[in-house]
């Protein structure tokens, strides 16, 4: 069982603190990746009791906050839901995955996850202005 290091980081240098993950296997498709990653957040969430959702993506009716999301309203969250939500922020270009020194760009396109790998999740900040 290998242990990968997730980082989060925005275009504009923001880099959020590591965190691990074992993985048994050496390769998975990108879209269970980030389904593991998505459904540990989210067991995380449940079991710390803290009010601040720490993950990938905004969950549904949650207020953005500099180093999470709080919910408008005290509920549990859906690890399924919040994974498709995850998926299609990949899809719309809401983040890149970066492994090792390669871009990811489909879902279903596999990764290598050797011991020690770094999977960073790089968020696209949108531009203001024109």
């Amino acid at each position: 069982m290998g242990m990968v290091t997730f980082v989060d980081e925005t275009t504009s240098g923001e880099r959020r603190d590591s965190w691990g993950l074992e993985i048994a296997e050496e390769r998975l498709a990108l879209r269970e990746v980030i389904r593991r990653r998505v459904f540990q957040e989210v067991a995380e969430y449940h079991a710390s009791g803290d009010e601040v959702f720490r993950g990938l993506v905004q969950p549904t009716d949650a207020e953005r906050l500099l180093n999470g999301y709080r919910m408008r309203t005290p509920r549990r969250i859906d690890a399924e839901r919040q994974c498709g939500l995850a998926l299609a922020a990949f899809e719309r270009n809401g983040f890149v995955v970066l492994v090792g020194d390669r871009q990811v760009e489909e879902l279903d396109d596999e990764v290598d996850l050797p011991l020690g790998t770094e999977v960073v999740f790089l968020k696209l900040v949108p531009l203001v202005g024109g």
